[in-house]
């Protein structure tokens, strides 16, 4: 079996076409990309090399792989004489390939797929193949953290990236189960008067093929279905999800969603009096009712006065949303599973802090996924000390109550949401709700099993759902 992990290697061979050391760059990232570890040979391995190396890591000839070009058709012959899996890669565009026997690929993107095929069929039992797409930037963070190994996990897990360079037709029967963060694959989302988004959304050709898969496969397990994600897109669903949180209390402390106002035009008329019926006071937080996925959905503004509402540049329809005081601290909860984690951030300071930064020059726009309106470890210092709190600390059982709740609500397997708790009240309030995180703030040796461990519950608990 190819794994990282019982230290197989799979060995690929190089300077055998011109240009190839592009191809072993390739095949060096996917590798990488898989927790497998990879190396580029000159010459095939010697006796004395393949001795050295089982003095070592013991019978290692079923652990490594060898990737080929298929001019090399001597070569081939002798390392299947000898027992080496070996993969070729047809360069010549014909039929020649497939008589040379074992596993033929015409394009390195195939590769990842091989090994999968290989890793099942040598595995002790049955494992669940979990097919994942997303943006490669996330791919490449999550697959650097060891999240998605081609080989089983401990809990019987292989993760095979779907490429949509190849038929999806070709893939998608090796697999078990599919993981998306279908929000790298939204192209449009409508935005017009109505409060509900739904079949406004538009999204790519590739996930739209894997959408209509998923629909006459109803026997593929799906971590999180599409309609399941719906809300945590529309931060005015979301919004009202979270005005059904106020019901849980703890010793006196309770659990909210920021007060808010959708709006779908900055100049109406009555909009102070829709703000003061809102419970909103001045500075708040102008977000785009779009939560994600689109370009400008996280383009926001702070406004300290009516005046800056006036043509101001957050996409329309809009929430403003209260601003809570918070003294620059933020708790990011992760929710894998059953299991909750959390993590402390820098914040955005309070009003006070905020509106001297302001210098009342109009609205503070920015993104919040580049540059937050973060204070100085001096400023946050002086907040501290003369903030008003009534709890300083966060209750932790209440927000895990809460996520229990949300979890339900939203029958959601993997999510997150930030909460902060309001100086003077004590409240909490949780200000963002967001599907499939990086959770990249918990520790990788608990938050990767974490990880696996949600994704096997939720395969379990749909099979015994099944009829």
């Amino acid at each position: 079996m190819l794994s990282c992990a019982t230290s197989g290697i799979p060995c690929f061979e190089r300077e055998f076409l011109p240009g190839w050391t592009l191809q072993i760059d390739i095949i060096k990232e996917k590798a990488e990309s898989h927790s497998i570890d990879c190396f580029s040979l000159n010459a095939f391995l010697t006796e004395d090399d393949i001795n050295e190396i089982m003095l070592s890591w013991g019978d290692i000839r079923n652990s490594i792989l060898y990737v080929i070009s298929s001019e090399r058709k001597d070569d081939i012959k002798q390392l299947i004489d000898q027992g080496w899996p070996v993969v070729v890669l047809n360069v010549q565009g014909d039929g020649a390939c497939e008589n040379l026997g074992r596993i033929c690929i015409s394009k390195l993107e195939e590769l990842p797929l091989s090994i999968c095929r290989l890793n099942r069929k040598a595995a002790d039992c049955s494992p669940i193949v979990v097919g994942y797409t997303m943006k490669p930037s996330r791919e490449l963070d999550f697959a650097k953290r060891g999240a998605f190994p081609l080989y089983p996990t401990d809990n019987g897990l292989i993760f095979l990236p779907l490429t949509f360079d190849l038929p999806l037709s070709s893939q998608l029967p090796e697999v078990d189960m599919i993981l998306h963060k279908a929000t790298d694959e939204i192209l449009y989302v409508e935005l017009s008067n109505s409060s509900d988004l739904s079949n406004k959304i538009t999204y790519s050709s590739r996930m739209q093929e894997l959408q209509r898969h998923i629909e006459v496969h109803p026997d593929l397990c799906v971590l999180d279905p599409l309609n399941n994600i719906r809300p945590v897109l529309d931060r005015l669903e979301t919004q009202q999800i979270l005005l059904r949180l106020e019901a849980l209390k703890s010793e006196g402390c309770i659990i909210r969603g920021p007060y808010f106002l959708k709006v779908d035009n900055f100049n109406e008329a009555i909009l102070v009096q829709k703000l003061s019926e809102a419970k909103l006071t001045l500075p708040c937080i102008v977000k785009p009712q779009v939560a994600c996925g689109v370009s400008d959905a996280h383009k926001m503004a702070i406004i300290f006065d009516v005046e800056d509402l006036k043509n101001l540049d957050v996409p329309l329809p809009a929430i403003i949303q209260e601003y809570v005081d918070h003294s620059s601290t933020l708790y990011k909860f992760y929710v894998l599973g059953e299991k909750i984690f959390h993590a402390v951030k820098k914040s955005t300071p309070n009003i006070s802090t905020l509106t001297n930064l302001n210098q009342g020059v109009g609205p503070l726009i920015f993104d919040s996924l580049k540059s937050l309106p973060i204070v100085n470890e001096s400023q946050q210092h002086l907040e501290g000390k003369s903030s008003d709190k009534k709890n300083k600390n966060i209750n932790i059982e209440l927000v895990q109550n809460s996520a229990n709740w949300l979890r339900s609500v939203l029958d959601l397997s993997i999510f997150g949401f930030d909460v902060v708790v309001e100086d003077k009240s004590g409240d909490h309030v949780i200000v963002d709700v967001n599907y499939l995180p990086s959770f990249k703030e918990v520790p990788d040796d608990i938050a990767i099993p974490a990880f696996w461990e949600a994704i096997k519950n939720k395969y379990e608990n749909f099979k015994k759902a099944s009829p």
